[in-house]
């Protein structure tokens, strides 16, 4: 899992346009453990599917009769509350080992083994997979809901939702009549497990993942609260000696041993902390702010992530790797895996760098400028690229990348096939000489002349470079590095 980009003014978002690497990674998970009493009673815990859940809380709290839409905006309200207390690990960071209660009080209305309404299985059937997000926040939102007759709260009113219904209103402007205009709905948000969020083994001195990242992000929100804890400049999910005095003190101050290392316990003690500093599960909480996590990722690419890019840089491995024997080649999978951080590691300690075995902006350039260095001595028929997933960037007149070079280097051997396709030489800026090659393909291919690369010319460009090169149009195979001898 992980990005989503939540735009303004929008009523649903796709969960399959996510771009966003990081863990937590919002998914529906198969099974939840529900605890069928207060968090503190000696009860049992049931563990059921996911969605037969979904579909006794809305059994238990609503009534079938009710217009489509109001039980649609309930349901959604329902999912949401569950996907929050999974997603956040509520309980088990406090310790408990299961996800959810079935007490009115601290949840919703669970009742094992009872009848399922035929009405209200037909609707979760079709939205088991949406939740409520308040806008530029990442969780589903804690979604607090009372009948509004007996009881009343900071939050929906069910009978209220029948009334609206009644009036016309849909569930969107159900929702957000009573959680306010910054409410949009997540659709088709992917399956996944449901297991604790600890990466397996303690994080320590020298590790570099997103976990770490995760971590660093959390210790330093804390921070405002307990400024004891020092402050952590460098957030770029490597583990140094600033991150394990930041642990340290963290320890300190609530009695732990101070090891200076994240174990399962530092673990959901810092989830649980960073919780309740941001009331993370509340109503009106600060929560998880999507640029907050944007501009800290968007500047390192770490293990764990899964954005478009990691193919670029294994790609620049791969070509490195055959000028320096130390540098291993690395499966072109998009995945930023165990074997592609000890790629990283050891380009580091070829080029002289801080073996973080993570890709900062320096690090970045620095592969950059020595892959475009090996591929300028080639001709173009003479470099093979890989496939590569379209990076959310439209590139127009003006964009410096990489990933302009590389649309470069594609185009200039399609030229080599089709002559009414302008020759360019790669260099990295979208230059007019770009924008006049890329207006050819468009006109040659049909697609709507804008001169920019967009997500539909993006896959036509790929599409025909990888039909040209693999269709025995050219022999002259200098460098193959797609497939690595692993």
């Amino acid at each position: 899992m992980g990005l989503f980009i939540i735009p303004k003014k929008i009523d649903t978002i796709r969960a399959s346009q996510q771009f966003f690497p990081l863990n937590p990674v919002v998914t529906v998970p198969l099974y939840i453990t529900v605890h069928l009493g207060t968090p503190d009673e000696n009860a049992e815990n049931v563990t059921v599917p996911f969605i037969e859940y979904i579909k006794n809380v809305a059994s238990s709290e609503l009534y079938p009769t009710w217009p489509e839409n109001a039980l649609r905006a309930n349901i959604l309200a329902i999912t949401s509350i569950a996907l929050n207390r999974v997603f956040t690990e509520w309980y088990r960071s406090n310790g408990y080992n299961f996800d959810i209660t079935n007490s009115t009080q601290f949840d919703q209305s669970y009742n094992h083994n009872r009848g399922i309404y035929e009405t209200v299985s037909r609707i979760v059937d079709e939205m088991f997979n949406q939740y409520i997000v308040r806008e530029g926040q990442v969780q589903p939102l804690y979604a607090q809901f009372c009948d509004g007759r007996i009881s009343q709260c900071d939050g929906l009113y069910q009978w209220g939702t029948v009334d609206l219904a009644n009036q016309g209103k849909t569930p969107l402007e159900i929702l957000r009549y009573y959680y306010g205009d910054d409410i949009n709905i997540v659709t088709d948000v992917p399956m996944g497990g449901v297991k604790p969020s600890y990466p397996g083994e303690p994080l320590k001195l020298g590790d570099s993942d997103l976990n770490v990242l995760k971590m660093q992000l959390f210790l330093n929100r804390i921070r405002m609260n307990f400024p004891a804890i020092p402050e952590i400049y460098l957030l770029d999910g490597y583990y140094g000696e600033n991150t394990e005095d930041a642990v340290r003190a963290f320890q300190g101050i609530f009695n732990y041993p101070e090891t200076g290392i994240i174990d399962q316990a530092i673990w959901y003690r810092i989830n649980y902390i960073y919780g309740a500093v941001t009331k993370l599960s509340e109503l009106t909480f600060e929560g998880m702010q999507l640029s907050q996590w944007m501009d800290t990722s968007s500047r390192v690419y770490l293990e764990g992530d899964v954005r478009p890019g990691v193919e670029i840089i294994q790609y620049g491995l791969n070509v490195l790797s055959i000028y320096y024997p130390t540098i291993p080649q690395v499966a072109i999978t998009g995945i930023f895996d165990s074997k592609t951080r000890d790629a990283v590691i050891e380009f580091q300690k070829t080029m002289n760098l801080q073996t973080t075995g993570n890709i900062t902006q320096e690090t970045y350039q620095i592969l950059y400028d020595n892959v475009i260095g090996i591929l300028n001595t080639l001709p173009s028929e003479a470099v093979y690229l890989p496939y590569m997933r379209w990076t959310g960037i439209v590139y127009d007149l003006g964009h410096e990348s990489p990933v302009v070079y590389l649309i470069q280097e594609m185009l200039s051997y399609i030229s080599l096939i089709t002559t009414s396709i302008p020759f360019i030489e790669p260099s990295g800026t979208y230059d007019e000489a770009t924008k006049e090659a890329v207006l050819a393909f468009q006109n040659m291919e049909g697609i709507e002349p804008t001169g920019a690369v967009d997500e539909e010319t993006w896959y036509k460009i790929i599409d025909t470079y990888r039909r040209q090169r693999f269709g025995g149009i050219t022999k002259n195979l200098l460098i193959d590095i797609m497939e690595p001898n692993l």
